[in-house]
């Protein structure tokens, strides 16, 4: 997983513009959350779903308050699925590139944030992208 200022998924490679930081602001920027996994050779042919939460230092969800009377997490969920292409050898894992392009996000300057992925409701430690606000000069 990488932040990045943008990113695309193009027939099973990332192409990543701007990677690799983990500071950013204090305005708002559009953003990117690049992602390669690999799909280990027997859950391949099956679909699955992934998560991702934005969470602040507390771990709480970030929330954010475009309608006041029903405030939203921030979270990204799809699906995926992939197949054994032929002629590959039993037991390789099989590559899913995802590129996630998010929008400005509206968050405190001088916060500490974090992306957390699961998929199929399972996380990892190294599943996580950690960045920064900038203060206000």
């Amino acid at each position: 997983m990488m932040l990045a200022d943008a990113a695309q998924a193009v027939d099973g490679k990332l192409y990543i513009l701007g990677g690799g930081w983990s500071i950013t602001g204090p305005a708002p920027h559009p953003s990117a959350i690049a992602v390669l996994i690999q799909v280990p050779w027997d859950r391949t042919n099956v679909e699955h779903h992934f998560r991702l939460e934005l969470v602040d230092s507390d771990g709480d969800a970030v929330v954010l308050d475009a309608d006041v009377n029903d405030p939203q997490p921030v979270v990204i969920e799809g699906s995926f699925e992939v197949g054994r292409p032929p002629g590959i050898r039993p037991g390789t894992p099989i590559d899913v590139p995802l590129a996630i392009n998010v929008g400005p996000l509206p968050l405190s300057s001088g916060g500490r944030y974090e992306w957390r992925l699961s998929i199929d409701e399972e996380s990892q430690e190294d599943w996580r992208l950690a960045f920064s606000t900038r203060s206000v000069s």
